[in-house]
């Protein structure tokens, strides 16, 4: 199977918040913040701290929020060039290929240790930091991208 495309900016930082929510220490920090925000709150309700604490817990929030929402994805979405290339991509039953203008690359399926679909694409897992986005509207029909779903879920541990 072979597939053709370029990036949409939007559903890559879709695919970035996605990303950056998904890893383990992010979602405990957000839990944690969130219930520091909720006893910060019902103690400033039952009067036992003061309207600082309170203010300080939201304000951490919301910077946690914004920086996990839209600064990090921005950041990492201009810093790479990558995501303003058209691609290439092969996929075969021994290896999968991805080239753009510059040069080609063919890995062995062994190569990514896992992978995670969104709505909008499948990113394929090098490590836990190295991964690379593949555009599910690159696919020519819904059947290819259950063929594509079916060849990740065979050839790469989940």
């Amino acid at each position: 199977m072979t597939i053709n495309f370029s990036y949409n900016k939007k559903q890559v930082l879709q695919a970035l918040r996605y990303h950056f929510l998904s890893r383990r220490e992010i979602r405990l920090m957000i839990i944690l913040v969130n219930v520091f925000a909720f006893v910060a709150a019902t103690l400033f309700y039952l009067k036992q701290v003061t309207p600082l604490a309170f203010l300080v817990s939201s304000l951490l929030w919301i910077v946690l929020m914004i920086t996990f929402w839209f600064l990090l994805p921005g950041a990492v979405y201009r810093r790479a060039s990558t995501f303003r290339d058209h691609f290439t991509m092969r996929f075969t039953e021994e290896q999968f290929s991805l080239g753009n203008e510059r040069g080609s690359r063919a890995w062995p399926w062994n190569a990514l240790k896992t992978f995670m679909e969104t709505p909008n694409f499948f990113h394929l897992y090098f490590d836990s930091r190295s991964f690379f986005l593949v555009p599910k509207d690159s696919f020519a029909s819904r059947d290819e991208v259950s063929e594509m779903r079916q060849l990740l879920k065979n050839k790469v541990a989940a």
